[in-house]
Formats: structure tokens, sequence, C-alpha cells
């Protein structure tokens, strides 16, 4: 056995990783103790990453098509590059170099993304080339740059550990950065005075654990944010030097922000006047503020200024540039501020230059040795795909991300892609909601397989290190990329097509090189790395920027006062309030919010092929307050219509105690791959903010109705024969059935269990299901042989099998009639004996017999596979947390379950009170 230094690559924590590996295969995965991100910590999901390493679903030859109406078909490396090559050089002969774009991704290593950047800005001459980072960083960037002029948090996590105050607005920290919220709770264990402060419409875990939430309204952050500003210049809580030393523009904003009172707020955001004033005095009184943020303020139509308007409470109290202190955005991928270090996006250029800087652009074509980078600016992601779909953009290489999935108003988003005359998508996972519309897919090495370097949220540079050699043909993306520039600048080269067809700086080696040229291009920057080596990353572990040899990495930035603005000082914004990009109305009375489950990620490409993580959560599910529930006459489980302006989907719905009235949550990572529908993304606006160009992601106005679906099925398999990989069965079967689920009005489909894992299918229809499609759901999941038992009733539309195998269940599909359909999963699962189900299998009942149910309930623990039924038995028997730790071993591992272990043991002890 083999072991390997690497980082996770979900979250901008960076959290470190060892790989386990043995015979070319990665066979485990474990927190890297020395990594100072994380100190051996990981979430749910890292903790699964092994599980998700499999040749099912891997795109591992490169496949073509020459015509939309013909299938792909494997070519080798050279044809596929020469292929691509021809077109989008004949694309730029005919139409210029905007005719073509590249949307690349926050998964892509900085050495991938440099060498992409180059390569358009570069070779191609165009500014084309945005990142999905535009979706989840970008206005945190431009508030960064409108206040501090640098895109630099300047904050460490272990200013965690001496604050005295944390304001999280916009974040449900516990869900999307597990590891960074074990590090508060251990402060908070540490220190019972610090006070943390939660900005956030829903009751997450992350809000409960709050001294304080505000449970604003939807899109009214700016107000908030304001409003504490008023109340500290009330009370006189600003530092008035460090004002006048360090910042310009206070005096506007003063202005601006006096008749954004407490009470005024309150009115607009919905929460009490007093609990602002109790926020501002917590944060305007601590010795040392701490802010932290992310897709909550970000992913909106003014999410620069509401990054911008967080900045200015820390300029206001001089809260900035100490230990404990500062704004500090939280990174959402792995890499996202690793392409903007390189200047992988439309706007920007290498090394925090930027694009519209006259100066900025002759220094990186003199650094690249060009003539000239383009000053056209480059279509951002929703600009990309508008442009691609009227015809402006002809070509699009979409690397390591999921358009088809991620992008608002999906409806637009399928259209461009239609549409474009070539699609290129370089990609691990050929089962991704983007794949059906690419011409061309180029195989590129994932995790485990690749060499380079990551920025997390706290600037600190990791080096990975490959534990594996890449499946089948894959390739590391930075070497598709160099194949791909060296192959078209012979053909612009003889043809004319650009300047810079000369460009000959992409014949590196390996990674190393890409990253030592990178280095040089932040000499003097504010990101300055030009001393910092892979040497010095092996050897001394994971650094931050700025680096230098003598003082090693920065903990903290602007500690003297000296900001990146022209003047040197910080910048007061002006602000214009405003809310959604919609509101609500009478047609559309509800407000949609959407945002991350605990144990999922992004479009789940790949955490969807671990079956323990669908166990907390297994469908796309809309959690609504319980009189809005009662208003429409729903109960749990229902299937409803959920309509917005730009489309509507079919989803279950669900009780949420964390909802406030008027208000809904929908996760945002099922998509086609698990739905019938795209998703959330299918009814959200494709508004965005003018500064970032990031969409509005988190809100839209909805209406929702009841919707009649008779016909229902339910269907579940596990099992294989003796040598078979379970896991790679289970997801062999997910696959067979995918192709069906656009058949019906409602499909959802999901993994279950753990080491022998299921596949659940779920389906609504108006009309019955027919033989074929019937047919099709037993082949797929090897329930087509004379072993299964089964029932038929041609009048009632009720067709049953079963199939029972030495002394288990393992496979149902019930059509017409499912009451029996979620306990019979739920004891297949547990593997309970079946020797009194025979006689109950086809039952229409809705709970399981006494001698016969599941005792386990649903899955808190992740990790360890923990039910919520046992938790509740061990409170009832008078186990506190540490007792259920030590007798379930419920939330030992990465410890994401203990907010809700918590809430349970809550709510049984106020129930055994109130009886």
């Amino acid at each position: 056995m083999a072991e390997t230094k690497s980082t996770c690559c979900y979250c901008g924590v960076g959290c470190g990783v060892i790989i386990e590996h043995s015979a070319n295969k990665i066979t485990g995965v474990r927190g890297d103790p020395t990594h100072p991100a994380n100190f051996g910590r990981l979430c749910s999901k890292g903790a699964a990453l092994h599980l998700t390493v499999v040749r099912e679903g891997r795109a591992l030859e490169p496949e073509l098509r020459t015509r939309r109406d013909l299938a792909r078909e494997n070519v080798s490396w050279e044809t596929a590059i020469d292929h691509a090559a021809e077109k989008f050089a004949q694309l730029i002969r005919e139409h210029g170099p905007d005719a073509v774009a590249f949307y690349v991704s926050g998964q892509l290593l900085t050495e991938d993304y440099y060498v992409f950047n180059k390569l358009a800005k570069g070779l191609i001459g165009t500014n084309n080339i945005d990142s999905n980072s535009r979706l989840c960083m970008s206005s945190a960037v431009s508030g960064y740059k409108m206040t501090l002029g640098a895109d630099s948090p300047p904050c460490s996590y272990e200013d965690i550990d001496h604050t005295d105050c944390l304001l999280i607005s916009g974040s449900n920290t516990a869900f999307a950065h597990p590891v960074l919220f074990r590090r508060i709770e251990d402060a908070k264990a540490k220190n019972p005075d610090l006070k943390i402060i939660v900005i956030d419409p829903r009751r997450t875990d992350t809000a409960a654990f709050a001294d304080l939430h505000l449970a604003i309204l939807p899109g009214t952050d700016l107000v908030l944010h304001s409003a504490l500003l008023h109340v500290l210049l009330w009370e006189g809580l600003t530092n008035n030097a460090y004002i006048q030393a360090y910042t310009d523009g206070f005096a506007a904003l003063r202005d601006a922000v006096r008749e954004i009172t407490p009470a005024f707020a309150a009115q607009v955001c919905g929460v009490k006047a007093d609990d602002i004033i109790q926020a501002a005095r917590w944060f305007g009184n601590a010795k040392a503020a701490l802010s932290m943020w992310c897709q909550g303020l970000n992913q909106s139509v003014h999410g620069s200024h509401n990054s911008a308007s967080l900045v200015h409470l820390h300029l206001a109290t001089g809260q900035i540039g100490r230990a404990g202190a500062g704004p500090f955005s939280l990174t959402g991928q792995p890499n996202a501020m690793g392409g903007r270090e390189v200047g992988a996006m439309a706007g920007l250029m290498s090394g925090h230059r930027d694009m519209a800087n006259a100066t900025h652009r002759a220094e990186v074509a003199a650094l690249w040795n060009v003539a000239s980078v383009p000053v056209t600016p480059g279509k951002t992601a929703v600009e990309m795909f508008e442009a691609i779909r009227t015809g402006e953009i002809k070509a699009v290489w979409i690397c390591c991300t999921n358009p088809a999935q991620s992008l608002p108003h999906q409806k637009l988003v399928r259209e461009a892609l239609e549409k474009a005359e070539f699609v290129v998508l370089q990609e691990a996972f050929r089962t991704t909601e983007t794949a059906p519309y690419a011409d061309l897919i180029l195989p590129a090495a994932t995790w485990g397989e690749k060499e380079g370097v990551v920025t997390n949220s706290e600037r600190r540079i990791t080096r990975l290190h490959r534990a594996v050699t890449p499946a089948g043909n894959a390739k590391p993306d930075w070497q598709i990329a160099c194949d791909f520039a060296k192959a078209l600048r012979l053909k612009m080269a003889s043809n004319g097509a650009a300047n810079n067809a000369n460009l000959a700086y992409f014949d590196y080696q390996k990674a190393e090189d890409i990253f030592n040229e990178h280095a040089s291009t932040t000499q003097g920057r504010d990101l300055d790395i030009a001393a910092l080596t892979y040497t010095i990353l092996a050897e001394q572990g994971a650094q931050q920027w700025p680096y230098n040899t003598v003082s090693g990495g920065a903990k903290r930035l602007f500690a003297d006062g000296k900001f990146a603005t022209a003047n040197g000082r910080a910048q007061f914004v002006p602000i214009v309030l405003n809310t959604v990009a919609e509101a609500t109305s009478a047609p559309y009375p509800l407000h949609l919010t959407t945002g991350r489950l605990r144990d999922q990620w992004h479009g789940m490409s790949r955490t969807g092929k671990a079956a323990q993580l669908f166990n907390h959560y297994d469908e796309a599910t809309l959690g609504m307050h319980a009189d809005d529930m009662q208003r429409r006459k729903f109960v749990d489980g229902d299937l409803v219509e959920v309509k917005s302006r730009r489309g509507k989907i079919i989803v279950r719905v669900q009780t949420d105690a964390q909802m406030r009235l008027g208000q809904t949550f929908l996760p945002m990572h099922f998509g086609r791959a698990h739905l019938s529908h795209s998703g959330a993304n299918e009814l959200m606006p494709a508004n965005f903010d003018p500064f970032s160009k990031q969409p509005e992601l988190k809100h839209a106005a909805i209406q929702v109705s009841g919707v009649s679906l008779p016909y229902q099925v339910m269907a579940m398999r596990l099992g294989g024969t003796a040598g078979e990989s379970l896991h790679e069965l289970a997801l062999q079967r997910m696959a067979a059935l995918q192709p069906l689920l656009q058949q019906f009005d409602y499909a959802s489909i999901a993994l279950a269990g753990r080491d022998d894992p299921a596949v659940v299918l779920r389906i609504g229809s108006k009309t019955p299901i027919s033989a074929a499609q019937t047919q099709a759901i037993d082949t797929a999941l090897h329930l087509d042989d004379d072993n299964c038992l089964s029932f038929k009733d041609g009048r009632r539309h009720i067709d049953k099998k079963a199939l029972l195998q030495d002394g288990r269940l393992l496979g149902i599909r019930f059509c017409g009639e499912i009451a029996a359909g979620k306990w019979l999963r739920d004891i297949a699962l547990e593997g309970v004996d079946t020797a009194n189900l025979r006689r109950w299998v086809f039952a229409p009942v809705a709970t399981p017999p006494a001698n016969i149910g599941s005792t386990k309930g649903k899955t808190i623990c992740s990790c360890n596979g923990v039910g919520e039924a046992a938790i509740i038995n061990g409170v009832a028997a008078g186990m506190d947390l540490a007792g259920l730790q030590k007798n379930l071993n419920c939330g030992t591992g990465c410890g994401s379950c203990v907010p809700e272990i918590k809430r349970i043991i809550h709510l049984q002890r106020s129930a055994q009170y109130a009886a």
C-alpha cells in the first residue's frame, strides 16, 4: 500500500488529503494531519472520495461525431486534436477570434488554468474565456477590488481562533464548508464569550448554532449591512482615526446610510430592529471582528455591493489586517482562486492584472512574447451562452464543468448548445448533462491522477502529487490544452488567421514548467510568488501568497494600512439599495431560494457515484413552511408543480422548519442525470450583477400547485453475483435507467446504502406506464428473470415484481400501487431476514408489519451509517451528545452530522418535557 499527498477536490477550504493506493488503484483516503487547512479532518464528501474513483461513467477515449445526426465514435488523440484545431482555425479565419470561446472551471489546477488563458488571449487573441467561478466568486472579487483595490482576501483560517465576534452572512458554512465549521465550533467551545451572528433567510444548521440569527427576507442583505453601519455610526463605534488615515469616500457613504435606520431595515428585511442593533453593538465593541460570506451574498444582482458593504463594516471600525479581524470570503471551489491568479476569466489578465489597463496588457504581451493581447471585453458565463445561442459565438470549448446543469435559465442554455456549430467537452466524466451536446469529448485526468497546485480560500497554495496514472487514455488538462494549442498554431500560421500565430511557448514538458512561468508573471504584484517552487511546497508544505523566501507566506494582508488602490487608500463605495431581481407577485407569490446539501457537491458528477452520500437526502425536495403547505393542502411527500417565469418542474414537497412563511428552498445539485428535468436552474433568472456579471442563482419568484400523477412507480435493486463489483454494478444499473427519466412527467434516480449499494427509481405519470417502459426498467435492474415473484392487476394498472434471494430482498419494481415501497427499500438495505416477508411483499400497506419493519429510519451520520431511529432511542434512554457518540459512533467521523444530532436531542427533550 502506497500513500500520496494531495488535496480534496470539492470546496474552497482546501483540505489536505492522503491518498491510499495499490496496483494503480485508489483504495482509500484520509485527512492529512499536517495540512494547516484541516489538520486531518475531512467532511463526509471528502471522506468518501475514494468511492468516486470508478471506471463506470469515465471518459476513457476521445469521442467524435462529424455530424449532429451521427453518434460519437472513439478516435485517436491525433485525430481528435487535429479535427478540433481545423474547426477552430476555420471559424477564426472566417469570423475572427471572438467567434470561439472557452468555458473552464474552478476544478482545474492552476497550471491547467494558465495554459487555457494563454491559449485564448495569447494565441487566438480573444478574451472569450470565462470560468464557472463566475457563478460563485466573481462578486466577492469585485467587492474586494472596489474597496481594497485587489482580489486579496486579507484573512487566514487561524483568525477564527482569535476573533471574539464572527459575522456569517449568506453562508450555510455547516453544509458548504463543513471542516471550517468544525473550527468555528472549536473556537466557540474554547471561548464561550465569542459572539456568532448569522444572516440567512433560513434557520440552517449554521444559523441554529449562532448566538443571533437574523432571518432576513431574500435579497435584503445590502439593506441590513447598511443598517449595521448606521448603528455603528449612531453609537460612536466607528474608528474615525483609521477612517481618516487609511480610507477615502466615507463621508458620502455616511450620508447614504443616514436614513437606513434599524426601524427602516427591520421593515424591509423582516427582522427585529433590536436584533440589528444588538448585532452592530457586538461587532462594533469586539476587540477583533471577523466576517465570512459566500454564495448567499455573491449570487445576486447586487452581489458586488453586498460584498463591498460587508467590507465597509471592517474599514469603518478598523477591523482588518490583524489577528481575528477582517472580511473573509469563502471560496466556492477548490481552485477558483488559482483561476483568478492566472487571469482565466473574461476581464482579467495574468498576475491579477486588469484587461482594461493598457499597461497591464503590455506587461502580459511582453511576458508571453507576443505582439499584443486583446482589448475587446470577453463574454462572461451567461453572456457567453447567450452569444452562442444567437450565433455570435460559433464554437465553445467546455472544460471540467457542466453548464447544462449549473447555469440559470436552462432552456436557453440547451438552445445555445444545440445552436453551436462545434462543441468540445474536455471532461473526466462522459455522463454529465452537457455530454449529449458535445461533438467532441476529450477524456481528462481527474482527482488523484493529476500533478499541480491549487489555492484555497486563505490564499494557501498546495502542491498535489499524482497517485495513479490516468484511467484509459485520459490526459492531464494542461497537456490537452497544449497539444491543441500547438496544432492550432500551425493551422493559424498557415492561413494568417492571427498576429500571434508564431507563439511557441506551449512546449512544456511537465506541470512544474508551467507553474514556474506563472510564478514569474506575479513578480511585484500583490500575489507575488516568484520565489515559490515545487520543491519548497514539497519540503515545507502549503504556503500562502504573497510569499518570499525570508518571511514565507503572509497570514494577513493590509496590516500597515496600505491598500492596492491607485492612492494606497481603501475605498468606501457608493451603494444603491436593491433587493431581488424579481419580486413576488400574485401569479408568483412565493420566494424560491437554492443552496447546498451536506453530502453532495455541485452537479453530482462525482459525489453521485458514492451511495452513502445519498443516504441523508436522495431526492430534490422542495422545503416549505407548514402553513404554506396547509394552505395548499399539501402533505409531506406530495408531488407538486413549481413554476417560475422561465419554466416549470415537478418535485416532491416536504415541511421544512427552517423556512419562513412565504419562502421555499430547493437544493441546487440535481439535474437531468438524476431527474426528468433540470432541477432548480430550470427556474432561475439569468439576471446578473452589472459589475461582476455573476448571475442571481439564489432566488426566483415562483408558484407551487398540486399535480395529479396517478400512475406511480417505485423500483429498487441491489446485490449481484459472486466476483462482481457491487459498486460498479449499481452505477451500471443507474446509467441504464437514466435515458428513461425524461419519458415521464416526474422521475428521479438515486443510489442508497453503503457496501452493497442500491439503485432507487421513482416515477410519477399522468398516463399508465407502458409495457415497453416496464420492460426497460426490469432489464436495467436485472428483474427480468423467472426468479422474481410477480403480481398483476391489469384493470387497475398494477404490475409488481420482487426478488427474494438467499433470505434477502434484493429488488422490487412496483407500478400503479407503491404504498409499501419505502419500507421495503429500507429493509432491503438493512438486510432484514425475509422469512416473514413473502406474504407481505405485495400488500398495499404503507407501514410494515410489527415483526418485519426497518429500525434505522433516515440516515443522519453518513460516515458510520447511523439512522435517526437509533439516535431518538438513545436520547430516550438518557444519552447526551457524548453518550450517543460513544455508544452509536455517530458524529465521530467527519462531524458534519453533529448539528443535526444536537437538533434531534433538543427536539426529543422538548417533547419529553412537554409530555
